[in-house]
């Protein structure tokens, strides 16, 4: 049926979004060397991470180190590792909860309206894990843009959009349109499980409404027949 298509196409772009969000918290490709000026000469190349950072100069193989403390970092880079983890669980709790909200799922047996709300919930989660992974991304962006226009900063300081924002922005991108794919499935079944209860309302209201027509109708009968009989 098309809610279990959606509901696999779902479950497959929340993986992708799972996958997407691990692999941009743990690249150390966030800020990259800028290739101007005196760095054009020098031709260091060095990478910053949320975990380590790599660093490399002419042909000398790649070499990587942890940060020894998270307090070395900046700001932006002490918010974004906190915040990607955040959204490495979040996506991993609504895989979980999309999954009971199922219709095939037996969490919740044959409880339709639970099934739902634990369907919605999981999109919700999902909404969120994008706002998470978004924030972060975006942040180290703006400021890697703009320190690399900042006159203050030598050539050497000025950094370059990494590969790893660009995984993150195209991730946010998934677990957004995952959540409001989750949401519609969750309108959509919710609006066809109301449905028998409007029509055993609307066919309660016609019984009753029969009813009493037919009392109507009963009652000046009766009424005359009295009559006739005094």
């Amino acid at each position: 049926t098309c809610s279990t298509g959606s509901s696999v196409f779902a479950l497959v772009l929340g993986f992708i979004g799972l996958f997407g969000t691990i692999t941009t918290t743990a690249l150390p490709t966030w800020k990259v060397s800028a290739f101007i000026g005196a760095n054009l000469v020098v031709m260091e190349d060095l990478w910053e991470g949320l975990w380590m950072n790599c660093w490399r100069q002419a042909d000398i193989k790649m070499q990587c180190k942890m940060y020894e403390s998270m307090l070395i970092l900046p700001p932006e880079l002490q918010a974004s590792r906190g915040l990607m983890v955040v959204s490495i669980i979040l996506v991993v709790i609504s895989l979980l909860i999309t999954g009971c909200g199922t219709r095939q799922s037996k969490c919740w047996g044959d409880n339709i309206k639970g099934k739902n709300v634990t369907l919605a919930l999981g999109g919700g989660l999902y909404l969120l894990s994008c706002l998470t992974t978004l924030i972060p991304v975006s942040w180290v962006g703006f400021t890697v843009i703009n320190n690399f226009y900042n006159p203050l900063f030598s050539d050497a300081q000025k950094r370059e959009l990494g590969s790893a924002l660009f995984i993150g922005w195209a991730t946010s991108g998934v677990l957004l349109i995952t959540g409001i794919l989750i949401l519609f499935s969750y309108s959509k079944r919710a609006s066809k499980d109301e449905e028998p209860y409007a029509d055993a309302h609307l066919l309660a209201v016609r019984e009753s409404q029969k009813e009493g027509s037919v009392y109507l109708q009963r009652t000046p009968s009766s009424f005359h027949k009295h009559q006739e009989y005094v």
